[in-house]
This record gives C-alpha cells, structure tokens and sequence, in this order.
C-alpha cells in the first residue's frame, strides 16, 4: 500500500501554508516548473513559475487572500481534490 496520498496531502498543506504566509518561493519550489495555476480573481490560468510568481504579486497588491484547506479527497489519476474556506 502507497502513502502516496498521504504524502501529496502534506505537500498541498505546505504549499498553502506557504501562500498565506506570502512567501513565493516556498510554494513555487513546491510545484512543477509547468504549473497551471488558476487565476482566481480575475480568471483564466498562469502557466509557469514566474506567471505565478507575478500573478500572485499583482493579486497581493490588490488584495490580502487567505485560503484554509479543510477537506482532501483522492481522485483518478493521483490527483487530490482541495475544497477550501477563503
């Protein structure tokens, strides 16, 4: 048995910990150099680490976004569902 769920949850957990905490660099070194992160607030999708990294600075600028995972579901594919309280 794999606790490859287990292991993606606490990367997830870190990687919003990291968001909230504002600290970029923490959460980039947490994703894939081909990120495709969702452009919450105004819509569409960043792709790559530095559209993110600039996203993010143009969205904190604007706005102080707080993002708490409560729940986690495994899905197909290895991929792992976050629902979330902002």
């Amino acid at each position: 048995m794999s606790d490859q769920p287990a292991l993606l949850i606490e990367l997830l957990r870190a990687a919003y910990a990291a968001f909230n905490a504002r600290d970029i660099d923490a959460a980039l070194a947490l994703m894939t150099p081909d990120v495709a992160w969702p452009k919450a607030f105004k819509g569409g999708f960043v792709r790559g680490s530095e559209e993110v990294r600039a996203y993010w600075t143009e969205q904190w600028s604007e706005i102080n976004p707080h993002v708490e995972p409560v729940s986690f579901y495994s899905e197909e594919a290895g991929r792992i569902l976050v629902d979330v309280r902002a």
